[in-house]
C-alpha cells in the first residue's frame, strides 16, 4: 500500500510567506513612484487588478465578489477567455457540491419560490343512482284542485279537513314549533309503518310479493325510498337515523302501535330528534277500480305525486299540538310549490293520531301510489329530502 504523505505545516507555512513577500515586492516596485497612498492606489489600478487581487486574497475577502475560491478567482480574472466562461465553472462547481454533498455558505443559497396553494379537491359527492323511469304500464293522472271549494286554502296550499276539528287559514303565518335540536346526535328519524308497501314495477323488475303491492324486499319497497330521503337530507347536513323494521309483516293489523314503540325507543336514546317521518305510499283506484298512478312533470320526468297527512286528537285520543305538525307539512308543502307547482297533492287532516303526538315535527307522508314505478317515487323522495332540509336549516 502507497501512503500518500501531506506536506509539513511548517512547509506550508514557508511557501505561504514567499507568496506573500513576492506580493508584497510587486507593490513596491509598482507604487515606488508614487508620492502618496492616493497615488499609489491609482498606480495599481492602471496596472490592472492583478496586485489588488493577490492582496485581496491574502486578506481573505475575494469571496465577497465570487462564489469560487480566492485562487480560483484569481486565475479566472486576468484572463478573457476563461472569464467568458465563469457561468460554466460556476455551473460545474454547483454540480459537483450537489453531487459530493457540498455545503454552501447562506449567503450562496437561493431560496426557491414556494409553491402556489393548490386547493386540495374534496372527495366527490356519491354520484345518485340514476333512473330509468321505464314504462310501467299503468295510466297517469296528475291531481289537481281546480277550484278552492271544500278546501282551506293558504297560499299555494290546499288542505282537506276531513277531521272533526275546526281551523281556518289564519294559524298558517310561516312558523312552526319544531326546530333542530343543539345537543349532539341525529336530528331525523325516519319510520316506516307500512314499510312492506310497494309499487307497480315495469315488465323485467318484477319482485317477490308478499301481498298486493307488496314486498319484503327493502330494495323496491318503502324502505327503499326511505333511503333515498335520507341520503339526501345528510347530504344537506342532518344527521338522520332511518328504521327499516317492516312494522305490518307478518301482519298488517297493528303496525302504528308497533312502529310507536320503535319511535319511543329511539327518543329515549336520542333526545336530540326533533323530526319524525313516517314514508308511505297510496293507493289510489278510479270509479271502475282501476289502478292508476300520480305525477307530476319535472324536468322532462315523471315524479310521483306526494301528499301529506296531518292526524289530530279527533279520534279521542291525546294529541294537543297537532296544528304544529300541520302548520310545518303546509310550510314545506309551499316550498315545494314555489318550484313544482304540481308535486304535492293537497294536504289530507284526519281524527287518527299516526303517531305524531311524539314530537311537534311529525308527518306522514304518502310517495306516490300503488301505481306509480318506484322510480317515479325515488326522484320524489329527492325533492322532498332537499325541500325539508332547506326548511328546517332555514330556520
Amino acid at each position: 500500500m502507497t501512503i500518500q504523505r501531506r506536506p509539513h505545516p511548517q512547509r506550508r507555512r514557508q511557501i505561504t510567506a514567499l507568496f506573500a513577500a513576492g506580493a508584497i515586492l510587486y507593490l513596491v516596485a509598482a507604487t515606488a513612484t508614487s508620492s502618496s497612498a492616493r497615488s499609489a492606489l491609482e498606480t495599481l489600478g492602471q496596472r490592472g487588478d492583478v496586485a489588488l487581487n493577490i492582496l485581496r486574497s491574502q486578506l481573505g475577502d475575494l469571496q465577497a465578489d465570487s462564489p469560487l475560491p480566492a485562487s480560483v478567482a484569481l486565475a479566472i480574472g486576468q484572463s478573457p477567455v476563461l472569464m467568458a466562461g465563469q457561468d460554466a465553472v460556476l455551473e460545474l462547481r454547483s454540480v459537483e457540491e450537489f453531487d459530493t454533498g457540498g455545503q454552501e455558505s447562506p449567503d450562496d443559497i437561493v431560496a426557491e419560490p414556494p409553491e402556489p396553494d393548490v386547493p386540495v379537491p374534496e372527495e366527490p359527492a356519491e354520484p345518485e343512482t340514476p333512473l330509468l323511469f321505464k314504462d310501467n304500464g299503468v295510466a297517469a293522472k296528475t291531481l289537481v284542485p281546480t277550484s278552492a271549494d271544500g278546501y282551506i286554502v293558504t297560499g299555494d296550499v290546499f288542505i282537506n279537513n276531513r277531521s272533526d276539528n275546526s281551523f281556518d287559514a289564519s294559524i298558517f303565518d310561516g312558523t312552526f314549533a319544531a326546530e333542530l335540536s343543539e345537543e349532539e346526535g341525529p336530528k331525523v328519524l325516519i319510520v316506516h309503518t307500512h314499510g312492506s308497501e310497494a309499487y307497480t314495477m315495469p315488465p323485467g323488475e318484477e319482485y317477490v310479493p308478499s301481498g298486493d303491492c307488496r314486498t319484503t324486499d327493502c330494495n323496491y319497497n318503502m324502505v327503499r325510498v326511505g333511503q333515498e330521503i335520507a341520503k339526501t337530507l345528510e347530504n344537506a347536513g342532518l344527521s338522520v337515523i332511518q328504521d327499516t323494521t317492516l312494522h305490518d309483516y307478518p301482519e298488517y293489523s297493528g303496525g302504528y302501535d308497533r312502529s310507536l314503540e320503535t319511535v319511543k325507543k329511539y327518543m329515549e336514546q336520542y333526545p336530540s330528534i326533533s323530526f319524525v317521518l313516517d314514508v308511505h305510499r297510496d293507493a289510489i283506484a278510479g270509479s271502475d277500480g282501476s289502478m292508476y298512478k300520480v305525477v307530476s312533470a319535472v324536468d322532462g320526468m315523471n315524479a310521483a305525486q306526494m301528499s301529506f297527512v296531518i292526524g289530530t286528537d279527533g279520534g279521542g285520543l291525546e294529541h294537543p299540538n297537532w296544528r304544529e305538525n300541520l302548520k310545518l307539512a303546509a310550510v314545506i308543502q309551499q316550498h315545494l310549490a314555489d318550484t313544482y307547482p304540481t308535486l304535492m297533492r293537497p294536504i289530507t287532516v284526519r281524527n287518527s293520531r299516526y303517531n305524531q303526538h311524539t314530537t311537534t315535527g311529525s308527518l306522514l307522508v304518502e310517495m306516490g301510489a300503488a301505481g306509480n314505478s318506484l322510480d317515479e317515487a325515488l326522484l320524489s323522495a329527492r325533492l322532498l329530502g332537499k325541500a325539508i332540509a332547506e326548511v328546517l336549516l332555514e330556520k
